[in-house]
């Protein structure tokens, strides 16, 4: 096996068609971030630096038969636009193998910190230190077929969200759903509620960061069918009371960003407008609404399905390397004691270092 890296700008016309030719083939990588050009719209906005997003291409007898982007520093590798990935993984062809120390080797550092990673890739599972389920929903029998299946096992909240649709429309005035919305003004009342709700609860606001904001804005520009992020809209009585920004692929709609409007709050307005995607999506190309990883209520309810998805992280005999097997180390300690919320704190001192190195 041969490794070939390169800028994800430098793919050819031949390697792009190549690589999506093998996410096609397998439903559970056609998700836009394992895609070239989600590889290429980071790389765009992240510029050169210290970190440059790089793709391995693996080759056997010259024949280019899988992909691997990564953001590579000096010392450490990660995935392509952390924290605003929420897949990792190598698109390649089924049952391909491969060393992920080659890999390491290949792109040039000592260790590769993985998050999200498919669970599927074998290469990869004896390194994973954890693992998270990530939330879908299959329509591809249509939303009918849907309602009729989450009835049947007892889940009742696409019964709620009828409801409470009822009840907005009665107080607030008619509910509006607009689709692939071309709306600015919509796009910044999503970022400047997303941003609110990060400072209320505490949590990094990552639209801070320069390049983060300028990746969501060029990919709301994107027009392509098989790849950009579409402005979903809800209106209530006229007022915008919930906005969505979701990545898609060619069958896929990824589950990004999301916000509404707290006056709203007692009607769920992002539940009715993640009800009325799922209806708009009959006679679409989309089959597909995933919803990404968290243990959230809204995720178990409306899911149908679901994969596993691993993080952890593999590398060369360094100092790196056994910087990052001590701190979980000192994790996994830490969270066999019954020290309460105490027991989890290495764990968030840790994702909320990844986050800050994402973004940096």
């Amino acid at each position: 096996m041969d490794f070939e890296i390169v800028r994800p700008q430098d793919l050819t016309p031949a390697s792009i068609a190549r690589w999506t030719e093998l996410q096609a083939a397998d439903i559970a990588l056609d998700t836009p971030f394992l895609s070239p050009q989600w590889a290429q719209a980071v790389e765009r906005v992240q510029r050169q630096g210290a970190r440059s997003v790089r793709v391995a291409i693996l080759k056997d007898g010259g024949r280019e038969v899988g992909f691997f982007p990564a953001r590579v520093g000096s010392v450490i590798a990660m995935p392509v636009g952390a924290p605003m990935c929420d897949y990792q993984g190598l698109v390649a062809e089924p049952d391909r193998s491969l060393n992920p120390r080659d890999l390491v080797a290949a792109l040039g550092v000592h260790r590769l910190d993985f998050s999200f990673m498919l669970e599927q890739q074998a290469p990869f599972a004896r390194h994973a230190r954890g693992r998270d389920l990530s939330y879908l929903i299959d329509v591809d029998d249509g939303y009918q077929a849907y309602e009729a299946e989450r009835r049947a096992a007892g889940t009742s909240v696409l019964k709620d969200c009828d409801k409470k649709r009822r009840k907005a429309e009665r107080e607030v005035g008619p509910a509006q759903f607009q689709a692939f919305s071309g709306s600015d003004a919509d796009f910044d009342r999503l970022r400047a509620w997303k941003s609110a709700q990060y400072r209320a609860t505490g949590q990094t606001d990552i639209f801070e960061t320069p390049w983060t904001l300028e990746l969501l804005r060029r990919l709301f520009e994107r027009r392509e069918p098989d790849f950009g992020a579409g402005l979903f809209t809800l209106h209530l009585g006229g007022e915008l009371a919930a906005v969505h920004l979701h990545l898609h692929g060619r069958r896929t709609i990824h589950g990004w960003i999301i916000a509404h409007d707290p006056r709203f709050d007692r009607y769920s307005p992002g539940l009715l407008l993640f009800q009325d995607i799922l209806r708009w999506m009959d006679g679409t190309p989309y089959t597909r609404l995933d919803l990404g990883p968290g243990d959230y209520r809204f995720k178990r309810e409306l899911s149908n399905g679901g994969q596993w998805v691993t993080h952890g992280f593999v590398g060369l005999p360094s100092p790196a390397l056994l910087a990052r097997r001590a701190a979980y180390g000192v994790r996994r300690a830490a969270e066999a004691l019954p020290l309460g919320r105490v027991s989890a704190l290495p764990g968030k001192a840790m994702r909320r270092m990844d986050l800050w190195r994402g973004l940096s």
